[in-house]
């Protein structure tokens, strides 16, 4: 009996512990330097609406470095045509298309080169995604066959995936 008593209170521990880690932080709570700007910025610009601010300093494997940010005020965002966001979306939707835009930041930049990955398909195929990503933005091509993803592309990439975990 006892031993159940103590599993039963590490589960709702467990829990409690997973629980918090879902929750949206609380405006006050931590260190919130970036959301203190922002505020600050917004009641300099009198938007009682609010806004969202994103940003990032990316160093990739391949040494490649990006610092970048964008902003928006809440009302633009909502009155927005959120129909025309949907090609950039559905681009990403796809697990193929993922695996080939993390290769292609780590380094991997030819068809021949994402070809020699397992689980990615034929080079029709990887021609097809690829062709996607570049409609969509995601990707552009440098000449020689080669692609990269935009540099104004890179933090925005790393924020999507980041949105989609939480």
């Amino acid at each position: 009996m006892e031993l159940e008593v103590r599993v039963a209170d590490l589960e709702r521990r467990i829990a409690a512990l997973e629980d918090a880690e879902r929750r949206a932080p609380r405006l006050g709570e931590g260190d919130f330097w970036a959301l203190d700007g922002l505020k600050a910025q917004l009641a300099e610009l009198r938007a009682d609406d609010g806004g969202v601010l994103f940003t990032g300093a990316v160093r990739l494997p391949t040494g490649e470095r990006w610092e970048w940010q964008h902003g928006a005020l809440t009302e633009g965002l909502l009155d927005d045509d959120w129909p025309a966001a949907a090609d950039a979306l559905a681009a990403l939707g796809h697990p193929v298309r993922l695996r080939l835009l993390r290769e292609i930041l780590g380094g991997r930049r030819t068809a021949a080169e994402l070809a020699e990955l397992e689980g990615v398909g034929t080079t029709g195929q990887i021609y097809h995604h690829l062709r996607q990503l570049t409609a969509a933005g995601w990707l552009h091509t440098t000449g020689r066959g080669r692609h990269e993803v935009p540099g104004t592309r890179v933090v925005p990439l790393l924020v999507v995936l980041s949105a989609a975990r939480n």
